[in-house]
């Protein structure tokens, strides 16, 4: 089961365990057998068809516009379905508008979409950017309630948006990749010969790829204070830490870069 799949299936499965019903008593208001469902919410046996899906939705009261999306995706993507399939399986159930999201997650949206989208850009091109922008805002949708449950909700809403880039983000040695940000810095822009350019390329792909070795926290610092050109103060309030977390997390950060790229003058001021 692939992290799409999971997208849509694990608040789905959230959901009815938060509804009290039994497998028994679900099996017969959405008239699927037993067994079927329980496969079903385990990510198990065939992809389910929308109808079905839908039926669950109804019953334990989830949107049902970013959960097609979401299902939609996963089908075309994980499951291989060709688009006629999904096209027949949604045909009779699907809703013909959209919808309207909470007006408090509408609200957090306009808010905060501009900086997830230059975060993904980091990592991901355009349309894969922008699919995965909007899987988060999905993905938070039907998960909302929780969000707002939470102990701070940036901080539940950043750990999906980061779930989301980095399971569309090639990886290498199980490290994220950056190295389609290389060709949009300023200093390379700011090279005019050939050979300045090919220097700055060369220094900047060594420093990307030493980034993408840094630990969670500091990786998201780095990329957001350097690479999206945000202050401290206000990547300290996307991604929900203490504004002394993101000081530590970059100082750290900043002494191991230094030390790598640098070994000589890291050893100077250890001195």
């Amino acid at each position: 089961m692939g992290t799409t799949h999971q997208a849509w299936l694990n608040p789905l499965r959230g959901a009815y365990l938060e509804s009290g019903l039994t497998l028994s008593e679900l099996s017969v208001r959405v008239r699927l057998a037993k067994s079927k469902l329980s496969e079903m919410l385990r990510g198990m046996g065939l992809y389910p068809r929308w109808e079905i899906v839908l039926s669950l939705a109804a019953e334990l009261k989830l949107p049902d516009w970013p959960l097609y999306r979401l299902w939609r995706q996963a089908a075309l993507e994980e499951a291989r379905k060709s688009r006629e399939w999904v096209e027949r399986s949604g045909e009779k159930t699907l809703t013909a508008a959209p919808g309207i999201p909470p007006l408090d997650l509408a609200a957090f949206r306009e808010l905060v979409e501009e900086h997830y989208w230059f975060y993904a850009s980091c990592f991901l091109d355009d349309l894969r950017c922008q699919t995965a922008v909007d899987d988060t805002f999905d993905i938070l949708w039907l998960r909302w309630n929780e969000a707002l449950a939470s102990p701070d909700t940036r901080r539940f809403a950043w750990s999906i948006v980061r779930t989301t880039v980095m399971s569309r983000t090639p990886h290498h040695d199980c490290r994220p990749s950056l190295g389609g940000a290389v060709f949009d810095t300023a200093a390379l822009r700011s090279r005019t010969t050939p050979a300045d350019r090919l220097r700055q390329l060369t220094e900047s792909l060594e420093l990307f790829a030493a980034i993408s070795r840094l630990p969670d926290n500091q990786l998201d610092v780095i990329v957001l204070r350097y690479l999206c050109g945000m202050s401290d103060r206000a990547a300290s309030a996307l991604l929900g830490l203490p504004l002394a977390s993101v000081h530590s997390d970059e100082r750290h950060a900043s002494r191991y870069l230094e030390g790598l790229i640098n070994p000589a003058s890291a050893e100077g001021d250890t001195a």
